[in-house]
Protein backbone atom coordinates (compact mmCIF):
# COMPACT_ATOMS: atom_id res chain seq x y z
CA UNK A 1 0.00 0.00 0.00
CA UNK A 2 2.88 2.28 0.79
CA UNK A 3 4.52 2.12 -2.92
CA UNK A 4 4.53 5.25 -4.45
CA UNK A 5 4.49 5.57 -7.92
CA UNK A 6 7.45 8.05 -8.72
CA UNK A 7 6.45 10.36 -12.64
CA UNK A 8 9.07 10.56 -14.97
CA UNK A 9 7.77 13.73 -15.93
CA UNK A 10 8.94 14.88 -19.64
CA UNK A 11 10.78 18.25 -19.31
CA UNK A 12 10.57 18.67 -23.22
CA UNK A 13 6.84 18.37 -22.89
CA UNK A 14 4.36 20.79 -21.24
CA UNK A 15 2.23 19.92 -18.01
CA UNK A 16 -0.65 19.18 -20.17
CA UNK A 17 0.94 16.76 -22.15
CA UNK A 18 2.22 15.16 -18.72
CA UNK A 19 -1.02 15.33 -17.42
CA UNK A 20 -2.46 13.12 -20.61
CA UNK A 21 0.35 10.85 -20.45
CA UNK A 22 0.83 10.06 -16.31
CA UNK A 23 -2.81 10.82 -14.89
CA UNK A 24 -4.97 8.22 -16.48
CA UNK A 25 -2.30 5.68 -14.88
CA UNK A 26 -2.09 6.69 -11.40
CA UNK A 27 -5.76 6.81 -11.59
CA UNK A 28 -5.73 3.57 -12.71
CA UNK A 29 -3.40 2.92 -10.13
CA UNK A 30 -5.73 4.02 -7.34
CA UNK A 31 -8.92 2.18 -8.44
CA UNK A 32 -7.01 -1.29 -8.03
CA UNK A 33 -5.35 -0.27 -4.95
CA UNK A 34 -8.44 0.51 -3.55
CA UNK A 35 -10.36 -2.18 -4.71
CA UNK A 36 -7.71 -4.33 -3.44
CA UNK A 37 -8.04 -2.97 0.01
CA UNK A 38 -11.59 -2.94 0.35
CA UNK A 39 -11.93 -6.41 -1.22
CA UNK A 40 -10.94 -8.06 2.30
CA UNK A 41 -11.59 -7.19 6.14
CA UNK A 42 -9.53 -3.47 6.03
CA UNK A 43 -7.34 -2.65 9.22
CA UNK A 44 -7.78 0.65 10.58
CA UNK A 45 -4.47 0.88 9.39
CA UNK A 46 -4.98 -0.02 6.21
CA UNK A 47 -7.51 2.25 5.95
CA UNK A 48 -5.67 4.96 7.18
CA UNK A 49 -3.40 4.28 4.16
CA UNK A 50 -6.21 4.54 2.07
CA UNK A 51 -6.76 7.61 3.05
CA UNK A 52 -3.27 9.43 2.70
CA UNK A 53 -3.66 7.70 -1.29
CA UNK A 54 -6.55 9.40 -1.57
CA UNK A 55 -5.21 12.97 -0.34
CA UNK A 56 -1.92 12.32 -2.49
CA UNK A 57 -4.12 11.66 -5.48
CA UNK A 58 -6.39 14.75 -4.77
CA UNK A 59 -3.80 16.73 -4.26
CA UNK A 60 -2.07 15.97 -7.59
CA UNK A 61 -5.10 16.30 -10.02
CA UNK A 62 -5.62 20.02 -8.05
CA UNK A 63 -1.67 20.61 -9.71
CA UNK A 64 -3.36 20.21 -12.62
CA UNK A 65 -6.75 22.03 -12.29
CA UNK A 66 -5.57 24.78 -14.85
CA UNK A 67 -5.52 21.62 -17.36
CA UNK A 68 -8.38 20.47 -17.60
CA UNK A 69 -12.11 21.75 -17.22
CA UNK A 70 -15.07 21.85 -14.85
CA UNK A 71 -15.31 17.41 -15.26
CA UNK A 72 -11.98 17.72 -13.07
CA UNK A 73 -13.62 19.42 -10.14
CA UNK A 74 -17.15 16.93 -10.67
CA UNK A 75 -14.51 14.65 -10.07
CA UNK A 76 -12.46 16.12 -7.54
CA UNK A 77 -15.73 16.54 -5.47
CA UNK A 78 -16.10 12.64 -5.19
CA UNK A 79 -12.49 12.31 -4.01
CA UNK A 80 -12.79 14.92 -1.15
CA UNK A 81 -15.98 12.90 -0.51
CA UNK A 82 -13.45 9.53 -0.36
CA UNK A 83 -11.31 11.49 2.14
CA UNK A 84 -13.68 12.96 4.25
CA UNK A 85 -15.38 9.70 4.90
CA UNK A 86 -11.98 8.03 5.60
CA UNK A 87 -10.65 10.88 7.63
CA UNK A 88 -13.24 10.71 10.34
CA UNK A 89 -13.23 6.75 10.38
CA UNK A 90 -9.39 7.68 11.28
CA UNK A 91 -10.70 10.15 13.67
CA UNK A 92 -12.92 7.58 15.32
CA UNK A 93 -9.74 5.26 16.15
CA UNK A 94 -7.39 8.25 17.20
CA UNK A 95 -9.87 9.15 19.42
CA UNK A 96 -10.61 5.94 20.91
CA UNK A 97 -6.61 5.41 21.54
CA UNK A 98 -6.50 8.62 22.88
CA UNK A 99 -9.26 8.68 25.29
CA UNK A 100 -7.99 4.72 26.72
CA UNK A 101 -5.80 6.53 28.80
CA UNK A 102 -8.18 9.44 30.15
CA UNK A 103 -11.41 7.12 31.38
CA UNK A 104 -11.21 3.93 33.85
CA UNK A 105 -10.66 0.95 32.34
CA UNK A 106 -13.73 -1.10 31.82
CA UNK A 107 -16.10 1.22 33.01
CA UNK A 108 -18.98 2.46 31.96
CA UNK A 109 -18.19 5.33 30.47
CA UNK A 110 -14.98 3.62 29.01
CA UNK A 111 -17.97 1.20 27.23
CA UNK A 112 -20.32 3.84 26.00
CA UNK A 113 -16.94 5.67 24.49
CA UNK A 114 -15.84 2.79 23.17
CA UNK A 115 -19.79 1.71 21.50
CA UNK A 116 -20.11 5.49 20.38
CA UNK A 117 -16.36 5.39 18.66
CA UNK A 118 -17.30 2.16 17.15
CA UNK A 119 -20.48 2.87 15.94
CA UNK A 120 -19.60 6.54 14.58
CA UNK A 121 -16.80 4.31 12.93
CA UNK A 122 -19.19 1.68 11.31
CA UNK A 123 -21.02 4.48 10.21
CA UNK A 124 -18.29 6.52 8.35
CA UNK A 125 -17.10 3.09 6.81
CA UNK A 126 -20.64 2.28 5.68
CA UNK A 127 -20.46 5.89 3.74
CA UNK A 128 -17.34 5.34 2.63
CA UNK A 129 -17.81 2.00 0.56
CA UNK A 130 -21.74 3.54 -0.73
CA UNK A 131 -19.88 6.44 -2.15
CA UNK A 132 -17.32 4.28 -3.33
CA UNK A 133 -19.26 1.51 -4.73
CA UNK A 134 -22.26 3.63 -5.86
CA UNK A 135 -20.41 6.74 -6.96
CA UNK A 136 -16.74 6.40 -7.50
CA UNK A 137 -16.46 2.74 -9.00
CA UNK A 138 -19.67 2.46 -10.63
CA UNK A 139 -19.57 0.81 -13.47
CA UNK A 140 -17.88 2.18 -16.18
CA UNK A 141 -16.19 4.80 -13.61
CA UNK A 142 -12.73 4.11 -13.85
CA UNK A 143 -13.09 4.71 -17.67
CA UNK A 144 -15.07 7.66 -17.31
CA UNK A 145 -12.07 8.74 -15.41
CA UNK A 146 -9.09 7.62 -17.45
CA UNK A 147 -10.44 8.79 -20.89
CA UNK A 148 -11.03 12.39 -18.98
CA UNK A 149 -7.69 12.59 -18.09
CA UNK A 150 -6.45 11.10 -21.35
CA UNK A 151 -7.95 13.64 -23.54
CA UNK A 152 -9.37 16.64 -22.13
CA UNK A 153 -5.86 17.93 -21.13
CA UNK A 154 -5.62 21.57 -22.39
CA UNK A 155 -2.66 23.94 -22.15
CA UNK A 156 -2.57 26.18 -19.21
CA UNK A 157 -3.77 29.49 -20.43
CA UNK A 158 -0.57 31.47 -21.94
CA UNK A 159 1.37 28.09 -22.43
CA UNK A 160 0.23 27.32 -25.73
Amino acid sequence: MNKRKHIKWDENSGPAHNARHHLPALVADYFARVRGTIGGQATASEMHALRLLTKRLRYTLELFRPCYGPGLRMRLATLRQLQQCLGEMNDCAAAKRMLAGCVKKNSIQQRQLDQFLAQRGFERASEFRRIWTQEFDAPGKQQWWVRYLARHARPAPGKR
